[in-house]
């Protein structure tokens, strides 16, 4: 899998991860205003954004009729799409790639909704290596805390689709921390660089930039 070996493009890719809630875009949009402001060229893209697909996956979503392994194939699709005609070609032009999300939010969700975890990760196993993967890791109290404070958890945000609840509260406490279990798993295999969420957003901005500095010096 490309996923194991450093790419050789000239640009640099960066992805934040984390479960709703984190605090992970908001980091990430104020990196992406940090390095425009030094004069960097700056590409983002985000998970589900395909102009190929993602309407047809709104769409499903809209019904509540999508099965675990129909929603993995419906995602890989517009996965490969932006990868293919968005990440590549800004990597090749020598250009910061920022992504709000990337193959391991599959590899997370996916697994907690019971599918394979080999199946997953051998369908996007065309997905290239991030020079960088920074993990917003939060307590799953927190998480839906911060979404409470804001709206009410969507139907598939809370695993609703999976019969764990009535209630989409506990139904997104439980699904959400299996997502969290998924995650720190992935920390040693794919090198995850685990930034704590619950600090202030300054301080993990602070912490952001040191991190993503030291890994354009290698």
């Amino acid at each position: 899998m490309r996923l194991y070996k450093k790419h050789d493009f000239p640009g640099k890719l960066f992805v934040v991860e984390g479960v709703d809630g984190s605090g992970k875009s908001t980091q990430l949009d104020l990196l992406r205003n940090w390095l425009e402001s030094k004069g960097e060229s700056v590409i983002f893209t985000e998970w589900n954004s395909s102009n190929l697909i993602s309407k047809t996956i709104k769409q499903a979503k809209r019904s509540n009729s999508l099965i675990p392994v129909t929603f993995s194939i419906l995602h890989a699709t517009d996965f490969a799409d932006r990868l293919e005609n968005i990440i590549i070609p800004a990597l090749k032009a020598g250009l910061f790639v920022l992504a709000d999300r990337y193959c391991f939010t599959a590899f997370a969700r996916d697994v907690s909704r019971g599918v394979d975890k080999e199946w997953v990760r051998n369908l996007y196993g065309f997905a290239i290596r991030p020079d960088g993967t920074f993990y917003f890791q939060v307590p799953v109290e927190v998480s839906l805390g911060r979404i409470n404070n804001m709206r009410m958890p969507g139907f598939y945000e809370s695993g609703m689709d999976l019969g764990i609840s009535n209630d989409p509260r506990e139904s997104f406490r439980i699904f959400q921390s299996n997502i969290i279990n998924e995650y720190d798993q992935m920390v040693d295999e794919f090198e995850f660089h685990v930034m704590p969420a619950t600090q202030t957003i300054h301080e993990q901005q602070m912490l952001f930039r040191e991190k993503v500095t030291s890994l354009l010096k290698n």
